[in-house]
């Protein structure tokens, strides 16, 4: 096991103003954990708080150095080391359960597995009136409520007393304590002479509770206003620097608050959180977590862990992206007065689906498996398939592509069609770890970001506990980065146009590209990759590919190379014929025109039912939009009827909003890659293209709506 750890400087998008100043920027250290016995990575946020933590001290990041050499050492987190510094307690804290949530499967993101950590549950929240001018406040103060917001909490202590006054006046003279709950937070913004009359004067507008109304250490004036307060108070900084138990007992029999505020970073991590939460519980003191200015990682850690207490009234939580350059990881969002992890709602049923699809394959009673196709050329349909001829064809990949057991294929296409159940098969058959991600055009998003969180990319190691990270981690280069991939063509390119996404990209060993065709930008774009890239060829009847193009390096090649126990052979009017009894019980008989060269490998020339003849010119659509490469918006070609010439090519495309292109425009662009016989002779402006579930154009679905739009278009 390694641990390492990386410095980031924060923006805050606006300032945040506290009673101790305003914050601009935010300093953080990013904990990493690598496991190589089980290729599973972990990460956490070390994020003291300037002049506030306990932690906050000049050689913090030596401190730091010597916690990860630890438990590196010792495989276990320092605990006694770490109880003065709560910040550092925390992010190994969140790092170990990150480490700890990959290799049971989940993404290192979902610490937890809750309803709230799976989107089926929000934690209601407060809305946080930061401090300001009158103004200011006043109008975000209404914002949080027309948001949904039901309990609102308002910094006080920063501007004059009496126009503070005003403001909570005006807001309960608009929403009663029944509608609104209002708590505030003074961070110890009164003195010990004025603290008890500005606490009767707020007792008017029914506030719920004070946050800290003097500064901390004060214990004698604390415990008087506890016991004589006529709104109860919360402490929150006067937790901060208390770390044994023994401490803990005695502050609160000391003071006797009615609330204490629990921060992970500032009051002992996880672990000294739950020490407070259950000497609250003993004395009847409520509680309620919050964060201290986290990003979203940090916040991401408190927010899943708050969900365990399973608490019942709001919490001071949010989504953590309060700076200009987070790390855009975490699916926290915010709706109405709840915090959820939204997104994950999404990647929890896909994660549902792998697991069901993993009992029906592991399902003695059945030897079948229901398969559907992708309606490229038509309406989808179901049969059923041996589950004897899905192995066969898996490990004739896995055997291709000299995938090894242990290693990790990302699976990110649904599961509805061959091409997800394949690569789910190919890891149950090869042993291969299947990390599941839902199907979207950026499947390496998550790692990506977490992999620029812990800066792997500088491959600078002067602040790794261990230097030698590279060897020690084996051939892999990082457990974020899968050996193998398949996607769909649009989904690498999308992906490629991310810079943090390609660098990911680019380091995967093996990487197949079906579904669609490789357009000349795309195939550009791919050369920059440093592991093997193939087109794969095949169809839901072939129970995924068949044969395999490399699209980079020396070995690129134009022609398919056949899967082992594969024979082709073709019919009268060229088209492909394939006879694979390991994986359909009869010749199948395709639309694809090949030609098949003598080492057995082939070329696509086209498809019979993709070919148009247009004025005795018979035209290959695939050839065409092949050639036209990418153009600023979607499109796809299709024909239309035509007396004069029997078809007329026609482009459907969907019109930029942002940069509007006239038809003749667009015909200049196309001259300029086409031959004049070669350009469509109509364009079709559509809201959206016809594309299967899978990403593929819809033929035959694109041939009706342009049909239909010409018709009504010549009625007009």
């Amino acid at each position: 096991m390694i641990v390492t750890y990386h410095p980031r400087t924060l923006h805050f998008i606006e300032p945040a103003g506290t009673s101790r100043g305003v914050y601009l920027t935010r300093k953080v250290w990013y904990v990493c954990i690598h496991r190589h016995s089980t290729h599973s990575f972990g990460i956490g946020e070390c994020a003291p708080l300037l002049k506030l933590s306990c932690d906050d001290v000049p050689n913090y990041e030596a401190i730091l150095r010597e916690a990860c050499h630890r438990f590196s050492t010792h495989q276990s987190i320092p605990y006694d080391f770490l109880r003065p510094y709560p910040s550092i307690l925390f992010g190994l804290e969140t790092a170990w359960q990150s480490l700890t949530a990959m290799e049971a499967g989940r993404s290192p993101l979902m610490l937890f597995d809750t309803p709230f950590s799976r989107g089926e549950q929000g934690i209601t929240i407060n809305g946080l009136v930061w401090m300001g001018s009158f103004e200011k406040m006043l109008r975000r103060m209404e914002e949080k409520v027309e948001q949904g917001f039901r309990c609102v909490k308002i910094k006080v202590g920063a501007i004059n007393w009496e126009q503070e006054l005003t403001l909570i006046r005006t807001l309960r003279s608009h929403f009663p304590a029944d509608v609104l709950q209002i708590r505030l937070d003074a961070n110890g913004a009164f003195t010990p002479t004025h603290a008890l009359q500005r606490l009767r004067e707020l007792s008017l507008f029914d506030i719920h509770s004070i946050e800290q109304p003097i500064r901390q250490g004060q214990y004698a004036e604390m415990a008087r206003l506890s016991h004589e307060s006529p709104i109860p108070i919360a402490l929150d900084e006067e937790l901060i620097g208390i770390h044994t138990i023994q401490e803990k007992q005695a502050l609160l029999d000391t003071l006797h608050p009615q609330y204490i505020i629990l921060k992970p970073s500032l009051h002992g991590g996880f672990s000294g959180c739950d020490e407070w939460i259950n000497l609250a519980r003993q004395r009847g003191i409520g509680y309620w977590v919050t964060s201290a200015l986290e990003s979203n990682i940090g916040l991401n850690a408190i927010a899943q862990w708050c969900a365990l207490q399973k608490p019942q009234i709001p919490q001071g939580l949010g989504t953590g992206l309060l700076f200009s350059d987070n790390i855009e990881a975490t699916d926290l969002r915010i709706m109405a007065d709840k915090l959820w992890c939204a997104p994950s709602q999404q990647q929890r049923k896909f994660q549902e689906e792998v697991e069901r699809f993993q009992k029906e394959w592991e399902d003695i009673s059945s030897q079948t498996i229901t398969v559907y196709t992708s309606g490229s050329t038509g309406d989808p349909r179901s049969y059923e398939v041996e589950k004897s001829r899905m192995e066969a064809s898996a490990r004739m990949t896995l055997n291709f592509l000299q995938l090894k057991a242990g290693e990790t294929a990302l699976l990110c296409m649904p599961l509805k069609y061959i091409a997800g159940k394949m690569m789910v098969i190919r890891a149950f058959v090869g042993g291969l770890r299947l990390q599941a991600v839902a199907p979207s055009s950026h499947p390496l998003h998550t790692a990506a970001a977490l992999l620029d969180a812990e800066g792997f990319w500088q491959q600078s190691h002067t602040n790794h506990s261990d230097s030698k990270l590279p060897r020690e981690l084996g051939n892999r280069l990082h457990p974020l980065i899968p050996d193998f991939i398949a996607l769909t063509p649009m989904q690498a390119w999308h992906t490629l146009q991310n810079a943090s996404e390609r660098r990911v990209f680019c380091h995967i060993p093996h990487i197949i590209i079906g579904g669609g065709s490789i357009s000349e930008s795309l195939h550009t774009a791919l050369q920059q990759c440093h592991g093997a890239v193939y087109s794969t060829y095949g169809m839901t009847e072939t129970l995924s590919h068949i044969a395999l193009r490399r699209l980079n390096g020396p070995l690129q090649s134009d022609a398919y190379t056949l899967l082992p126990g594969i024979h082709i052979s073709t019919d009268t009017n060229g088209c492909l014929c394939i006879d694979a009894p390991q994986l359909s019980p009869r010749p199948l008989q395709t639309h694809d025109i090949v030609h098949i060269r003598p080492d057995g490998s082939f070329t696509i020339l086209g498809r019979t039912d993709n070919i148009i003849s247009s004025g005795g010119i018979k035209l290959s659509l695939d050839n065409i939009e092949q050639r036209i490469g990418i153009l600023p918006f979607p499109y796809q070609l299709t024909a239309i009827p035509d007396v004069a010439l029997g078809e007329t090519l026609t482009l459907l495309y969907v019109a930029p909003t942002d940069q509007p292109i006239s038809v003749s425009a667009l015909r200049q662009m196309l001259k300029a890659r086409l031959e004049t016989y070669e350009c469509p002779r109509h364009f079709i402006s559509v809201d959206a293209l016809p594309l299967t579930e899978t990403g593929k154009p819809a033929r035959a679905e694109a041939r009706r709506i342009a049909a239909e739009a010409w018709k009504n278009s010549y009625q007009e």
